[in-house]
């Protein structure tokens, strides 16, 4: 599995937090809890050609 990691702001908080993505997957969406505030962040990212393309995080609900 490839991985890498990407630093975003919460869109709660505001603290930059770091996230750990798999490569593997071209496209994804997912929910994953803020490690600083706790918060559900609606996370998506995209690869091309084995790399980050794109990552960003906006508020769940």
């Amino acid at each position: 599995m490839l991985e890498t990691t990407a630093e975003i702001s919460c869109p709660y908080c505001g603290e930059i937090i770091t996230l750990f993505l798999d490569l593997s997957i071209e496209s994804q969406t997912y929910i994953e809890d803020c490690s600083v505030c706790c918060q559900p962040m609606n996370v998506s990212y995209t690869v091309e050609d084995g790399e980050l393309s794109s990552v960003s995080a906006e508020t769940a609900g």
